[in-house]
């Protein structure tokens, strides 16, 4: 774990205008910087970054956060990942939380690791170029369609046919020789003999999100078995967590609309090299969830391309199965399939780009595929079929978190059951009867923005946090329990503040990321006060005085019913004096 203190520090010395702007494009708009939102398509510029409050925030879509959250959403990094790059640009070292502190070995045995893979993918590239058989590689690639260029942007390379070319290259102690047996790169027969693991392969490295060398792909030059033949799992290689070709499309394209998931490396390479630049492969499984996560993570529609055939099909329903619990509104997954004996390599070359990409926006968007898949499965002209069919598909669409994709799905599924029309008519008749109702609903009412007490308080401590230190007499923690809207969201940050004299608005977003009433901050970050700054201190302590009028109000009158129906004890009528006096 890292330390809050740490992460507090980083976020005051780092200035967020300063890092948005380097990856988007700001202008000075007032006392604040705008842009077009980087996470959603507008012409207008919605996204707004503060510099005195160290947040931004679009009007669009909603996006906000501070630096870490940017970079999370942006560079689609996990939090540590985003604290570390923070930390790399300010020159600092992450520390960990005593008791949590990472083996110092282990730590260095993973950059060992990570330096060694790194140098054998060096040496395979070297080994294309200068082998005695390096021709007869550079001939397959040629072969293949490959250029030189693509070719050195994927640092593909060749294994020998040696016994132990890299044994010999690299194991030269009996450490490194174990660590190239750890890492995969060497093997052992059952005599005992250690060799390399890849031969007369083309090699294929494969990074990770931060471009460091986990493992390899090698594929075969003639038509010998196995065609492709991957790293086994390692101690930093778990390819249902890794998808090849990521990192390098990170690396030419910034902002992702669109990722294609697709079976094969060269598949990977072949489309890069006709400008389909957001290929990327899974590595030797299925699509996994791990794996879809992150795809989903990195744009808002992915098309996985599978081969049409039943085992593309069948590969297709587990990705979609893996894909439903990852499944926001806001993003989309769509399958595309080739014909038989074609792959997106072939297809490529046919095609060229624009026909290959007209064939993606053709591609079956997960509804169609789903219902197609199922209805297959079940005849719905009998009301057994109907009901199998719900059997099935049910529970898979209740697995989707997006609400409204779940529910366009419910919906798509009464259809087929019969029951859409049930529930149109029913709606119908809710409709009738609360028309009256909608009439006379708080829509209407031109106060439903007004500013209550509470929301000023929140709105105030989120402006200036120093207002619970320096006005003691605002004290929210004495207030009564009650159901008053907002009340324990006010006192936990008024908690905060008062237990962090020094705290920024830009630490307050951090300390309640995941908070359950989050999106209520979120709405009232940017809500503009009714007021100058050079007053904030007064409207805080007027508006708690409000709070606490509410508050005796409500307890005059809970002890005068009391009163009236004769049910009031002694404490509570000598309550009651009180309050008529001093009211």
């Amino acid at each position: 774990m890292i330390p809050r203190d740490f992460i507090d520090d980083l976020l005051a010395r780092t200035d967020i205008v300063e890092l948005v702007d380097s990856r988007v494009r700001l202008k000075k708009a007032g006392r604040n910087y705008q842009a077009c939102c980087p996470f959603h398509s507008e012409k207008s510029p919605s996204f707004t970054v503060s510099q005195d409050k160290q947040f931004y925030h679009c009007f669009g879509c909603g996006a906000h956060g501070n630096a870490i959250s940017f970079l999370m959403e942006y560079d689609r990094l996990e939090f540590p990942e985003a604290v570390e790059e923070l930390a790399r640009h300010q020159g600092l070292e992450v520390p960990k939380e005593q008791g949590t502190k990472e083996d110092p070995g282990k730590k260095q045995q993973r950059q060992d690791d990570y330096q060694l893979l790194e140098q054998v993918a060096r040496f395979f590239v070297h080994q294309l170029k200068h082998h005695a058989h390096g021709p007869k590689a550079v001939d397959y690639l040629k072969s293949r369609g490959l250029n030189k260029e693509v070719v050195q942007q994927f640092n593909i390379g060749y294994a020998p046919d040696d016994w132990d070319a890299v044994l010999a290259q690299f194991g030269r102690t009996p450490q490194t020789r174990q660590q190239l047996l750890d890492l995969k790169v060497a093997t052992q027969n059952d005599k005992g003999r250690t060799y390399d693991f890849f031969r007369d392969r083309i090699m294929f490295p494969i990074r990770d999100r931060r471009g460091r060398v986990i493992g390899f792909g090698g594929r075969v030059l003639g038509d010998g078995s196995p065609k492709y033949l991957n790293s086994p799992e390692t101690r930093i290689f778990h390819k249902g967590q890794e998808l090849y070709g990521l990192y390098q499309v990170r690396q030419v394209r910034r902002r992702l609309e669109r990722l294609m998931i697709v079976e094969g490396y060269m598949d990977v390479v072949a489309l890069a090299q006709f400008g389909i630049d957001y290929a990327v492969a899974s590595l030797g499984t299925a699509t996994t969830a791990e794996q879809l996560q992150t795809l989903f993570r990195t744009a808002p529609q992915i098309v996985c391309c599978y081969d049409g055939d039943r085992a593309g099909r069948e590969a297709a329903w587990r990705a979609l199965e893996n894909a439903l619990p990852q499944l926001k509104d806001g993003v989309e997954l769509k399958f595309l399939f080739l014909p038989d004996g074609e792959d997106p390599d072939t297809m490529v070359r046919k095609l060229g780009k624009e026909g290959f990409e007209q064939k993606l926006a053709e591609a079956k968007p997960l509804s169609s595929f789903f219902f197609d898949s199922l209805l297959s499965q079940h005849n719905i002209g009998s009301t057994e079929g109907k009901a199998a069919l719900k059997a099935q598909a049910l529970p898979l669409i209740r697995q989707i978190e997006g609400e409204h994709q779940r529910n366009l799905l419910e919906q798509e599924l009464s259809k087929y059951t019969g029951e859409f029309e049930q529930q149109r008519r029913k709606q119908d008749l809710e409709q009738v009867n609360s028309r009256g109702k909608m009439q006379r609903a708080d829509y209407n009412n031109p106060n439903r923005h007004r500013w209550t007490p509470v929301r000023l308080l929140i709105r105030l401590l989120l402006e200036s946090p120093s207002l619970a230190t320096q006005c003691k007499e605002v004290e929210p923690a004495l207030l009564p329990a009650s159901d008053l809207a907002g009340l324990d969201l006010l006192k936990e940050i008024h908690g905060f503040c008062s237990s962090k004299p020094g705290v920024q608005t830009v630490h307050l977003i951090e300390y309640f990321r995941d908070h359950p009433q989050k999106s209520a901050i979120s709405k009232l970050l940017p809500m503009d006060l009714p007021i100058d700054d050079d007053n904030l201190r007064t409207l805080y302590q007027d508006s708690f005085a409000k709070l606490l009028d509410t508050f005796v109000q409500s307890r005059f009158e809970q002890l005068l019913s009391k009163s009236r129906l004769g049910t009031i004890s002694v404490e509570e009528k000598q309550e009651l004096n009180q309050l008529i006096k001093a009211g």
